[in-house]
């Protein structure tokens, strides 16, 4: 490993010897352009010197376009013993990259020469030029917006001139004027400019790629003045003046100094502090009287205010607004509706101790802030002064009066005045009374008092609620007074909390007189029973048993139950359960097992929720030795006839019967075909021979159907072998050979009396097998009963030469079982006939 290191270090340093020492020197690049189009084509050169071309005997020149390499396309020597490698890039997507020439040579790189690329657009024209004289900087400001990036250097140099004749001719210039480097405005001093001449002005773009110029602004700079916003203040109070009238303020302000001598107009807009509104504007307030009473507010109120100026008639632009200025409007007495409402304690018989309740409601929107209440005796006289009872800021006042006091006076105040007095008579119960009033809990924190209106209806009600007993602070009754006398229930909200029974008071009110007070009581929100009613066991059988409870006596607070709910579970886990309407105070549980345990339990349950009562264990009676005996008896009976019946099944299904004895069907009342295999119809069946030993016995007759007075299917005057026939005789033929020509037509039988049970078909010149048609016919046969075959007395026939049909008999060497096929009853009797007509079937 050593050695292989030592020679890795010779052969670097020889790679050095062989070297030029500046390979810098040894070539160049020339592009076709430095800066093109994002997406152009770039053509490069390397160009190597005669000094280093040698090099390239043994490496190769590559290029590199960071990140990556890209083989050269062309390397040809120059006559001038220099050499020089070509590329194309056919898309440059690079904004800025670097493109390199190199020498490749085993595992380096040697770098010859670098050329920075570049690519982007063209600048766009830029827009929305505009310009403000500033008489503060004294400068006309101009700003615009450069239009997207090129990727490329871009330079904005900002142009303008002197002019005459809305700038269509050119007077004197103005120095360019260039902002800095990523900045899109520039000012123009003062010594440049002539307030009141025109000059043109507009933007020039320039980059690699090409120069544009944003549209030309034709103003003069007085035009475009943009004023400093004025101050604001308060006017201050003067002797003589009246102070402002509620909703209403007066303010001042002062101009900037330098504008003073230029025309102005001003805006004023307000908002109140409180709430979500927006600014209010006030327009076209001259600026050469500096004072404004602004009124239409809302008294009591603080406001926001603020103040901008502009040039005017000439033109100009707005000036920013003002620092804020914070105002409150003046109070006015406040317009007020009291509501009251008292109760009265007899302390002696010449003193009354009066507890007072008032309420406010606003008769308009800025019916002004309430500071205090005043409660005064009612005066004997006009000249008389008016005793204070009460001068509080609560809603309630507690005073004595003496007994034949019938009333007294109660008003709001603030420091703009006092409301109307709202007079307080104390009225005598002589009205009729309320009738079925009651209350029920709408949700937790809300009751609904309802009542019937008495008659003739009131002009009121007034509604009283708390807890009930007192809560131990002592906190007032909360009230409420309903003016609309033809209501019959109202909804109470205020101070209503859940789980608390209340004391309801409702008083209907009349002119010059009042109802008798009426009370209920109602909870908040009701609870779910304690607990539910206990189960008792009134009668146990066998199969039953009869429950009984007792209801339990409503609770106040307490919800009534709306239902009840039985559950009962066996030994082997097994629920049960049924559900009974409250009414219901029994219940009989059947469908029992005899001799097992029970559990019980009762639920009740009521809108505020459910409640179980205690576990009930039963035990079902026994059965008796008699019944037991009844029930096995029973039991065997049904046992055995369900043997007798899969029996019965077991020995008259076919293929059970089948097994046990031979299977002979009935001509009379039976079809051979649904005891033999099915044959397809074009299948050709041969014949054969009784003396064969191997042949099997026979195993389906083909039968067809004859009507009277219509000729068969066979008994056509076409001669044309088998097309005279029917499908469906074709269909049913199994025996036979329908290649054979029918030579005879087939007469028609001169007795219609005779009943066709089987035809015995063949053809009267070919030697093949006979055909077997079966009628369907249920007619006795041969006259007499004949007792079925038996599996072995089956007859086979054979067509003689002369074509009548005869009786084959088997050979004497053949089995014995077909001697007696000549006594067989059944073929004794047949018509042999139709033979002619099915010849060449």
């Amino acid at each position: 490993m050593v050695g292989l290191g030592a020679w890795s270090l010779v052969g670097a340093a020889l790679i050095i010897l062989l070297l030029p020492r500046s390979l810098e020197q040894c070539g160049h690049i020339l592009l076709s352009a430095p800066i093109v189009h994002l997406g152009d084509q770039v053509m490069a050169s390397c160009i190597i010197n005669q000094n280093c071309s040698h090099l390239v005997t043994e490496w190769q020149i590559v290029w590199k376009l960071e990140p990556e390499l890209h083989p050269r396309e062309r390397q040809q020597h120059l006559p001038n013993g220099t050499l020089q490698s070509t590329i194309t890039l056919p898309h440059l997507n690079y904004s800025r990259v670097l493109l390199s020439c190199c020498l490749h040579w085993g595992n380096s790189l040697q770098i010859l020469d670098q050329a920075e690329l570049q690519a982007g657009y063209p600048p766009i024209a830029p827009h929305n030029l505009s310009c403000i004289m500033n008489l503060t900087i004294n400068s006309l400001i101009c700003q615009w917006e450069p239009g997207p990036d090129t990727h490329l250097s871009t330079s904005f140099t900002l142009k303008s001139f002197k002019s005459q004749d809305q700038c269509q001719t050119q007077k004197d210039s103005i120095p360019d004027c260039v902002p800095e480097d990523g900045q899109s405005h520039c000012s123009i001093p003062r010594k440049h400019l002539q307030l009141y001449q025109d000059m043109s002005i507009w933007v020039q773009a320039r980059n690699a790629l090409g120069t544009s110029i944003s549209p030309k602004l034709c103003l003069a700079p007085m035009d475009v003045v943009k004023l400093e916003p004025p101050t604001l203040w308060a006017l201050e109070p003067r002797p003589g003046v009246a102070p402002p009238q509620p909703g209403c303020l007066r303010l001042r302000w002062e101009t900037w100094k330098p504008s003073l001598y230029i025309e102005q107009k001003c805006e004023l807009r307000h908002q109140p502090q409180l709430g979500e509104a927006g600014w209010d504007l006030v327009s076209t307030l001259p600026a050469r009287i500096p004072e404004y009473e602004l009124c239409g507010l809302l008294p009591s109120t603080a406001y926001t205010l603020q103040m901008r100026c502009t040039r005017w008639p000439l033109p100009g632009h707005w000036s920013e607004w003002s620092p804020s200025l914070e105002l409150i409007t003046a109070q006015r007495a406040p317009i007020v509706r009291l509501d009251t409402w008292w109760r009265q304690r007899q302390l002696d018989p010449q003193t009354v101790a009066v507890q007072l309740f008032w309420k406010p409601i606003a008769l308009e929107e800025d019916s002004g802030q309430i500071q205090g209440y005043l409660v005064s005796r009612r005066p004997s006289d006009q000249a008389g002064a008016e005793p204070t009872l009460c001068d509080t800021t609560e809603l309630n006042c507690t005073f004595r009066l003496p007994s034949e006091a019938r009333g007294v006076l109660l008003k709001a105040y603030n420091a703009a005045g006092s409301s109307r007095p709202t007079p307080v008579v104390f009225l005598e119960s002589r009205g009729p009374p309320l009738g079925r009033l009651h209350a029920t809990a709408r949700d937790p924190h809300s009751l609904w008092v309802g009542w019937e209106p008495p008659s003739p209806p009131p002009q009121g009600y007034v509604i009283e609620w708390g807890l009930s007993p007192p809560s131990p602070n002592g906190s007032p009754m909360t009230w409420k007074m309903e003016h609309n006398g033809s209501i019959a229930g109202t909804l109470l909200q205020e101070n209503i909390r859940p789980f608390q029974l209340y004391e309801i008071t409702v008083t209907p009110l009349y002119q010059d007189t009042k109802g008798p007070s009426q009370h209920v009581y109602a909870y908040s929100q009701e609870m779910a029973p304690s607990h539910g009613p206990e189960l008792h066991l009134r009668h146990i059988g066998k199969t039953w048993a009869q429950l009984e409870w007792v209801p339990e006596a409503p609770e106040l607070g307490k919800s009534p139950f709306t239902h009840y709910t039985i559950f009962w579970t066996n030994t082997q886990d097994q629920s049960f359960s049924t559900v009974l309407n409250a009414s219901t105070h029994s219940f009989v549980l059947r469908g029992l097992e005899p001799s097992s345990l029970y559990h019980v339990h009762l639920m009740a349950t009521s809108q505020a929720g459910a409640t179980n009562s205690t576990i009930l264990n039963l035990m079902t009676l026994a059965l008796e030795e008699s019944e037991l005996h009844i029930i096995l008896g029973l039991f065997g009976l049904l046992v055995l006839l369900i043997c007798l019946c899969g029996a019965a099944q077991f020995c008259c299904r076919p293929s059970r019967k089948y097994s046990l004895w031979p299977s002979v069907p009935d001509p009379a009342r039976s079809s051979l075909g649904s005891w033999v295999p099915t044959i397809a119809a074009e299948d050709i069946f041969q014949l054969p021979s009784l003396r064969d030993p191997g042949m099997p016995p026979i195993t389906k007759i083909t039968v067809l159907e004859e009507e009277e007075k219509k000729p068969g299917p066979w008994e056509s005057n076409d001669g044309s072998g088998t097309g005279s026939l029917s499908t469906l005789v074709q269909a049913y033929v199994l025996q036979g050979d329908p290649r054979v020509p029918s030579t005879q037509p087939q007469p028609q039988s001169g007795n219609s009396d005779q009943v066709l049970y089987v035809q015995v078909l063949g053809s009267p010149t070919g030697p093949g097998p006979g055909h077997y048609l079966r009628c369907d016919s249920t007619q006795p046969l041969l006259e007499g009963l004949t007792p079925s075959p038996k599996s072995y007395e089956n007859l086979w026939f054979q067509t003689s030469p002369l074509g009548a049909p005869e009786l084959l008999v088997p050979h004497p060497e053949d089995d014995s079982i077909f001697e007696p096929l000549l006594d067989f009853p059944l073929l004794q009797g047949l018509r042999v006939s139709g033979a002619e007509g099915l010849g060449g079937f």
